[in-house]
């Protein structure tokens, strides 16, 4: 044994440089000095950021992370197949997006990332190694795996371990270094559990035992799908609530807080918005949804899918109440969308509500001009291009239809109304007096939020139009 390869007590691999993949080693690579990381992708450009202080995604506390370990015992390369090689355990963490043809169009995971992945693992593997899927993947995706390994002409043995990601972007930092729980799914057989303990004794070096939850496979590879639908069900649910309250003149906050100090519900994704984005929520229930219905579950897949369909029109019911309390109409008027980004703290606008309400408002013909602190002009139109179709092929004058701000007041000089969209603590404290005065009147204020002072904002002059809040203009006895 050389004595570089004595130094480590691991060394692993992971195949995928992206949300996921980067900040999952690089947690790894802090709380296990012995361990040797190593994150690689085929995407030259994303693995010489990760190699820079200019890290290709934004999460809050990632690159102090980042920048303790690498070059010690964390490394960023394209080279995979010398690190697969020299890898004991390969993590997949590569991207599985909603297909958008074929069979199961619009529902179904396209797992051929995590297929390729495993083929290049047995083609180019000179010894055993323990697989891990990271990346989200429909029940029984192991199963393919293990087949496409086992295929190898070489003898080897590969053990597929299931170890879903629970990292909410934007806390990710710290869900990494405090679990809720680490699961780690194998195969019942003396082989399959001596590779789970080896993937147990890793997150052991910071987690604590009773934390890491050990199942079967399929139980690993369906609890994610299911930890994501139960949240993105509470949202739908409280966002349905706020429609009744719209309706009613009860307000969409203290009915969460009534409801939230049951201890049976609790407080937590309770709070109406312009609805869920990210890449999991709705790739997730949709997986499951498909799932269902290959079984033959229908009305379980229906179940599922309504949570979908009141994210949807969530969305819709927004950007119709722009137009219709504008006085139906929003041609010409410049609208400032404060936040692109699915939520804050984070640069990823993957299925953002922004969007959305974005793509209705072009549909509108109204001058847009978006401010979000981390969001990339360039990923905004990648995204919106991927989701809605909307690109500058297809939109004539998309460019001037469409303004990244480089701040809130120069995207609200002489807007005729702000959209809150996305939750940046900023958007609290902005100076809407000063605001006010550069906006066109009557002035309008849309929070898709509830984060900002609906009642300071009307004493200054404001029409504020909520999420679930009564608006007193139709109300006599609030």
């Amino acid at each position: 044994m050389s004595a570089e390869a004595e130094k480590w007590d691991l060394k692993i691999c992971c195949m995928g440089a992206g949300y996921v993949g980067g900040p999952t080693m690089a947690i790894i690579a802090k709380m296990c000095p012995k361990i040797r990381v190593c994150v690689t992708d085929l995407n030259q450009k994303q693995i010489d950021a990760w190699n820079t202080d200019n890290l290709p995604i934004y999460e809050p506390g990632l690159l102090e992370v980042v920048q303790e370990s690498r070059g010690r015992n964390l490394f960023f390369s394209t080279d995979i197949t010398s690190e697969i090689r020299e890898a004991d355990i390969i993590f997949i963490s590569v991207n599985t997006p909603t297909k958008t043809q074929g069979i199961g169009a619009g529902r179904a995971a396209n797992i051929k990332n995590c297929e390729l992945c495993a083929r290049t693992i047995a083609e180019v593997s000179t010894s055993d190694k323990i697989i891990v899927e990271k990346s989200t993947v429909p029940v029984r995706t192991a199963e393919a795996i293990t087949r496409v390994l086992k295929c190898n002409d070489k003898g080897l043995n590969f053990q597929v371990l299931s170890n879903p990601e629970f990292l909410a972007e934007g806390t990710a930092i710290s869900d990494l270094l405090k679990p809720d729980r680490v699961l780690i799914g194998g195969q019942q057989s003396e082989a399959g559990l001596k590779a789970a303990a080896t993937l147990v004794s890793v997150y052991a070096n910071w987690v604590p035992r009773e934390q890491i939850l050990t199942t079967n496979l399929w139980s690993s590879e369906l609890s994610k799908l299911v930890a994501n639908a139960f949240l993105a069900q509470r949202v739908s649910s409280i966002n349905s609530i706020s429609a009744l309250c719209e309706a009613t003149g009860a307000n969409v906050s203290e009915i969460s807080r009534a409801v939230g100090m049951d201890d049976r519900i609790g407080k937590r994704f309770l709070n109406a918005s312009v609805g869920f984005g990210g890449s999991c929520f709705q790739k997730d229930i949709l997986n499951l949804v498909y799932l269902c219905e290959t079984y033959g579950l229908d009305e379980c897949a229906q179940y599922w899918n309504q949570v979908i369909l009141m994210n949807d029109y969530q969305k819709k019911r927004f950007s119709e109440k722009v137009v219709a309390k504008m006085f139906n109409t929003v041609t010409g008027k410049k609208i400032a969308i404060l936040g692109f980004a699915f939520k804050k703290d984070t640069g990823d606008v993957r299925e953002t509500p922004s969007m959305f309400v974005v793509r209705d408002l072009i549909q509108e013909q109204a001058k847009i001009h978006i401010y979000d602190p981390e969001v990339k002009r360039e990923d905004m139109w990648t995204e919106m291009n991927y989701t809605c179709g909307v690109n500058h092929d297809n939109t004539p004058g998309l460019d001037e239809a469409v303004v990244t701000s480089p701040d809130v007041y120069s995207a609200a000089d002489g807007a005729h109304a702000l959209c809150v969209l996305t939750e940046w603590d900023e958007f609290k404290t902005l100076d809407y007096e000063k605001i006010y005065k550069s906006m066109a009147k009557p002035a309008f204020v849309f929070d898709g939020r509830n984060i900002v002072d609906h009642e300071k904002l009307r004493e200054i002059g404001f029409e504020v139009h909520a999420i679930g809040k009564p608006d007193p203009t139709a109300f006599d006895d609030l």
